[in-house]
């Protein structure tokens, strides 16, 4: 945390600086990025967000990040103004040359940190459009005596952020991952199955509470990312899922609502072998949650469902057990007696 507070500090004080958050998903890079923000009392923050389905769109992280700047586009040099009212589709005019639309953007931050210091987030770096990324890398190398602090937060620092000054975050350790797991449960957990769980985890905080949503598909789809459903006029794949009360359903239909995407399920189950079951048939598209360690139903292929909110551990243990989370735990004590039976433990 003293990384983050001198670099606030410093911001605050006239200074810019840089800093590149990196860990796995799920390690903490967000909570840190938002304790930061948190703590900027004097500046103005700004928040990107790497997308994966609009990474194919040029500049449309810069777009999210500089959006609430834009009536400050005016006072910069005629040139840089042109080449940022371009490609933000403010005005017309030729595709400008890449190199005039970093500056432009490195003037604009600096226009805009000359009233107050700014600080400005990108999480989720490694989503961002090509385009983006290689301006905001321009930015953080040019940065001079101007007060504004860049933070990045991605899982493996690409070639734009090469050479910057890094944070590394790591796993927590055995006890502390024991503490927060306990903190998500408001009932009884097997001893062994609190083991396990802490075991695949491996430290990941995200990993202890949270399971992520995937489609599961035939395994001779065509379909192979989410992307080629999100782009679709309508979408013609029959969606197959549990009923719509159940916490499954509502994290599925969040996620399509975030992205302005219209699914209505085709087939409802009560069961969650039956989502196999049908998704092995070839009668559709089935919602699932990817369980740490567990293998996919045969005949079928997991789509990943990166920007979708995931189903927490602790919101499935309360009342009478639900499908997902008596799939969940079935899992969980089945390895667990596995381990024992070996005479390894949980710890193998």
């Amino acid at each position: 945390m003293s990384v983050l507070a001198d670099l606030v500090a410093a911001v605050r004080a006239g200074e810019s600086r840089v800093l590149v958050v990196r860990g796995e998903a799920g390690v903490g890079k967000t909570a840190l990025l938002d304790y930061l923000a948190g703590e900027a009392q004097g500046c103005r923050v700004m928040h990107a967000a790497g997308v994966q389905s609009e990474m194919e769109f040029a500049f449309a992280g810069l777009h999210q990040l500089l959006a609430p700047m834009l009536d400050r586009v005016e006072r910069l040099p005629g040139p840089q103004r042109d080449a940022l009212g371009t490609v933000f589709g403010i005005s017309a005019g030729p595709a400008p040359d890449r190199f005039l639309v970093a500056l432009a953007v490195l003037s604009l931050l600096s226009e805009v940190a000359g009233e107050r210091p700014l600080v400005c987030v990108i999480d989720d770096q490694q989503w961002l459009d090509g385009a983006s990324a290689q301006a905001l890398g321009f930015v953080a190398r040019r940065l001079a005596a101007e007060p504004v602090g860049l933070l990045f937060g991605v899982r493996v620092p690409g070639a734009e952020l090469a050479g910057l000054p890094e944070l590394a975050v790591e796993g927590l350790a055995e006890d502390d991952a024991r503490a927060l797991l306990d903190s998500a449960l408001t009932g009884p957990l097997d001893d062994r199955v609190r083991d396990q769980i802490i075991a695949e985890a491996e430290g990941n905080p995200l990993a202890l509470l949270e399971l992520p949503l995937v489609l599961l598909a035939p395994r001779e789809s065509k379909i192979t990312e989410a992307g080629q459903l999100w782009r679709q006029d309508k979408i013609t794949e029959t969606l197959i899922c549990l009923p719509p009360d159940e916490i499954v359903s509502r994290h599925f239909q969040q996620g399509l609502a975030k992205l302005g995407v219209d699914w209505i399920p085709g087939i409802e189950t009560s069961a969650v072998d039956l989502i196999a079951t049908y998704v092995a048939g070839g009668f559709g598209l089935g919602v699932w949650v990817a369980i740490p360690q567990m293998s996919f139903p045969p005949q079928t292929r997991p789509i990943l469902l990166a920007d979708f909110p995931p189903v927490v551990v602790g919101a499935l243990w309360r009342g009478k057990p639900n499908p997902v989370l008596r799939a969940c735990l079935d899992e969980f004590q089945s390895r667990a007696r596995a381990l024992k039976n070996k005479g390894q433990g949980a710890s193998a």
